[in-house]
């Protein structure tokens, strides 16, 4: 299952990659942001007792008041008939690259021919090539670097079967407008199971970088981004193109137009997202691999084979990675007496 921690670590990947500096693992992403979510929950919790001690010593002056031994009697009664609010008031707790060979596969919008049919094709991808347009790196984020290394070195590592955990995935990277509207910026994964840290550092930058349909997303655009990881398993063959649940399978085509063969794949939450009925899926998804004919016709094109799969996804944006690795910084700092 695809987690807020896997989300991070394609963050971390990217933001490293921009600022040319190395990024964190994903063991060490992964036991950082329990350490993080642990802190914060720790804090909340301190926070409501501190409430509730405060709580206490008002109620505390509160019965002083009234037991006041120089209050004569005529004091006591001279407010009788007005109302007296006897509940205390309420405080609210504080509101806690090296060359890659990847087979990639993009999502929703529509390629060219020749392209859809070698979408299976390995692409070539360069250390240099993923850093496009980018600028020199922050010299105090330089600086701090070993020390947050260090500091991530002592995170605990994950077991060996862990480590061992591959599944075919998706990354896929968002803009997000200021009125919320969300737009695709890239989407690229693979039907090759992938150990997740390799797979997930490539296909980070894949998507961000290589995704033809778009342009290299570049450092200024980071405070806009939102990013989704789908991890895919299930993988059934279909009895027919409509053998397949909406929001709960992504569907992978295959089909033969005018002699060539032709592919594509929605994720299981595209359909759902467009508002599609199923028919209009598959002739969107037939349009993304290539096809040219008629929406009604769909039905006649020759071989035309589906298989169903299932995949949990999981993501955040950039406020949630930001705030996390500021507290990674500021930790790895506290840590080695910097501060």
């Amino acid at each position: 299952m695809a987690t807020i921690a896997h989300s991070l670590f394609c963050f971390e990947v990217l933001s490293a990659s921009l600022e040319r500096r190395e990024h964190l693992s994903l063991s060490q992403v992964e036991d950082l942001w329990i350490r993080y979510q642990t802190r914060h929950q720790e804090g909340s919790r301190k926070g409501l007792v501190e409430d509730d001690q405060d709580l206490g010593q008002d109620l505390e002056d509160g019965d002083d008041l009234m037991s006041d031994p120089d209050q004569g009697p005529e004091d006591l009664s001279s407010e009788e008939g007005e109302e007296e609010d006897d509940e205390p008031p309420v405080t609210e707790p504080s509101a806690i690259p090296s060359k890659l060979r990847l087979p990639s596969i993009s999502r929703l919008q529509a390629r060219s021919p020749a392209s859809a049919s070698s979408s299976s094709t390995p692409s070539s991808i360069s250390a240099s090539s993923s850093r496009l347009g980018l600028g020199s790196g922050d010299a105090s984020k330089t600086s701090s670097n070993t020390s947050i290394f260090s500091f991530g070195r002592r995170s605990q590592q994950p077991s060996p079967a862990l480590r061992e955990e591959q599944y075919p995935l998706f990354v896929t990277w968002n803009i997000i407008s200021a009125r919320g509207h969300k737009s695709l910026r890239g989407c690229i994964g693979t039907f090759e199971a992938q150990e997740l840290s390799s797979g997930l550092e490539n296909y980070a930058l894949t998507a961000a970088f290589h995704d033809n349909r778009f342009s290299p997303i570049h450092s200024a655009e980071m405070p806009n981004l939102a990013n989704h990881i789908t991890l895919l398993h299930s993988f059934t063959p279909c009895a027919h193109p409509l053998d397949w649940s909406l929001g709960t399978h992504g569907l992978r085509l295959s089909f033969t137009y005018h002699g060539d063969r032709y592919g594509a794949t929605y994720l299981p939450d595209v359909a759902v997202e467009q508002g599609w009925t199923k028919e209009e899926t598959i002739v969107s998804l037939m349009r993304k691999a290539g096809w040219k004919g008629r929406s009604r016709d769909w039905r006649a094109v020759g071989e035309l084979r589906a298989v169903r799969y299932e995949g949990k996804g999981e993501g955040c944006g950039w406020r949630t990675w930001r705030e996390w690795r500021d507290w990674v910084d500021e930790t790895a700092q506290e840590g080695t007496g910097k501060r």
